[in-house]
């Protein structure tokens, strides 16, 4: 992310989300249920993704699996074709990690069962609001109605 000040107004405006909390790069971002950090690696390398003197890296670099056990998540996503790439959970309970994959395809994802930083592990929706992600978040899906459009 070029600017990530220009990125964090566009998230503001586009999607509702505010800041959660700095990051060492930039920003985190969040709407209570999808969180996005907008971050800045300069002219470092990305982890997966480039090497030092590359070209500098903007786009998507990875994302993110909350699940509830980290070594049947690890154990599923490599037998489907994911490779390891860094990471552990710590010794430590209670702490904040990302595990770090490539799929077969070349995409980075994080697997974690501490959440992130605004994020709600599992979200109602606000009394009177059917939409899972609360009001504004799209419209509710049904089998009379599968494109959710009318």
């Amino acid at each position: 992310m070029p600017d990530v000040a220009e990125a964090q107004a566009f998230f503001e405006r586009a999607f509702g989300m505010t800041k959660a909390g700095d990051a060492g790069r930039g920003v985190y971002m969040t709407d209570g249920v999808m969180n996005v950090a907008l971050l800045d690696f300069g002219d470092d390398p990305v982890v997966g993704i480039t090497e030092a003197g590359s070209e500098p890296f903007h786009g998507l670099y990875h994302f993110g699996m909350w699940v509830d056990d980290l070594e049947e998540a690890a154990e599923q996503a490599q037998q489907a074709g994911a490779e390891h790439v860094r990471g552990r959970r710590p010794d430590e309970p209670n702490r904040y990690y990302e595990v770090k994959y490539r799929s077969p395809h070349g995409l980075i994802f994080d697997l974690t069962t501490s959440g992130w930083i605004g994020a709600l592990r599992d979200p109602q929706p606000a009394d009177g609001d059917a939409s899972p992600g609360g009001p504004g978040r799209g419209p509710e899906l049904d089998s009379e109605n599968p494109g959710g459009t009318g």
